[in-house]
Order: C-alpha cells, then sequence, then structure tokens
C-alpha cells in the first residue's frame, strides 16, 4: 500500500524537483538575475523585463544537458559559467558580468527551477 501511495503522489507533476545546488538560494539568485540585467539577452521566466533575444531562452533550462551548446549542465560547472563564461569557452558571446562565485552559486539555484 504505501509502495501505490509513493508511486501515485508523483503522478501528474512537471518532473523530478529542480537539481539541488548547495548553499544556493533559488530566491536570491532571481533577484541577482535582475540585477546582473541578465534579461538584456535572455527571456527568464520569474525575472521581471526579461524578454532578451540575443542569448537563449531559458525557461527550461533545468532539463537542459548542455550549457552554451556542449558544456555539461552540472551546478559546479554552471557556477564557473556564470561567473567567467570565456574561461569555460574561449569566443563565446556571454560578456563576464563580474558575478562573484556566491552570487553564481544562487543564480544557478534559480536557474535549476526553470523546467
Amino acid at each position: 500500500m504505501a509502495l501505490t501511495l509513493a508511486t501515485l503522489a508523483g503522478c501528474g507533476d512537471d518532473g523530478p524537483a529542480g537539481i539541488p545546488v548547495p548553499g544556493g538560494n533559488a530566491g536570491v539568485g532571481r533577484v541577482l538575475l535582475e540585477r546582473y540585467h541578465c534579461a538584456a539577452c535572455h527571456s527568464i521566466p520569474g525575472v521581471e523585463g526579461a524578454q532578451g533575444r540575443t542569448g537563449p531562452a531559458l525557461d527550461t533550462f533545468g532539463r537542459a544537458s548542455y550549457i552554451a551548446g556542449d558544456l555539461p549542465n552540472s551546478p559546479d560547472v554552471l557556477q564557473r559559467w556564470i561567473a567567467n563564461p570565456a574561461a569555460m569557452k574561449p569566443g563565446t558571446a556571454m560578456p563576464a558580468m563580474g558575478v562573484s562565485p556566491a552570487d553564481a552559486r544562487d543564480m544557478a539555484a534559480y536557474l535549476y527551477t526553470l523546467r
């Protein structure tokens, strides 16, 4: 019976919860995405004014397999990407915005909620 209830509890949801980012705060990350003007290039659900079209839409980022086309999507890689994109992929169009490692952690936590 317990197994049946546990199985049914997952029915109808939109998939697993976002990928956990140790020490990350998704609520703070959402605010930081606004503060760093990520919306200038990206469309990001929940981020005010996020209608950018230069970069990819991030509405399902939490389900993506790759970052920037070929970097494995994991919390560590994403945090390094946000903080210093050119170090991860030389020649990328994504600019370095002066994001600290702590801010990148929170921003990653929010992006992983987007499923």
